[in-house]
C-alpha cells in the first residue's frame, strides 16, 4: 500500500515537472512568435497559452492511445495521428501529405510489405507485382 502511494507521488512529481517544462517551451515559442510579429503578450496570457497547450496535448495523447488500442495495437502510428485531426480538415490534409512525403523518401527495402489478404490472393492471380 505504501509503495502505491510512493509511486503515485512520483508520478505526480514527474507530471508536474513535464508540465512545467512543456509550459516553458510553449511560452518561449509564443514569445518568439510575438517578437517576430512585433506583438506584445502579457504574462498571464502566456501562462494561459502554456496551460491550454499542455491540456490539449494530454487529450491528444489519450485519443492516440485509444485509437491504437481500438485497432488492436500497442503502438501509435501515423494513421492514429491523422485520425486525431478529423475535425480539422486542413490539418488532416497536411498530415496526409506529410505522411506521403515520408513514405516517398523511405527506401523500398525498408518499407514493410503488407501481406495480401486471402481475398486478394484469390482475386489477384493474374496480377504481378514487380516492385
Amino acid at each position: 500500500m505504501e509503495e502505491d502511494i510512493d509511486r503515485a507521488e512520483e508520478d505526480d512529481a514527474e507530471k508536474e515537472l513535464l508540465r512545467d517544462r512543456f509550459r516553458l517551451s510553449t511560452i518561449s515559442i509564443a514569445e518568439a512568435q510575438a517578437k517576430q510579429n512585433n506583438l506584445e503578450i502579457s504574462q498571464p496570457v502566456m501562462e494561459c497559452i502554456g496551460d491550454l497547450v499542455f491540456k490539449f496535448t494530454e487529450h491528444l495523447a489519450r485519443d492516440l492511445e485509444l485509437f491504437a488500442r481500438h485497432a488492436g495495437r500497442k503502438i501509435v502510428n501515423i494513421e492514429d495521428v491523422i485520425l486525431s485531426a478529423h475535425r480539422n480538415e486542413h490539418l488532416a490534409t497536411s498530415l496526409r501529405s506529410f505522411c506521403h512525403e515520408l513514405k516517398g523518401k523511405e527506401p523500398q527495402s525498408e518499407r514493410k510489405r503488407k501481406k495480401p489478404s486471402k481475398k486478394e490472393d484469390r482475386g489477384s492471380s493474374s496480377v504481378v507485382d514487380i516492385s
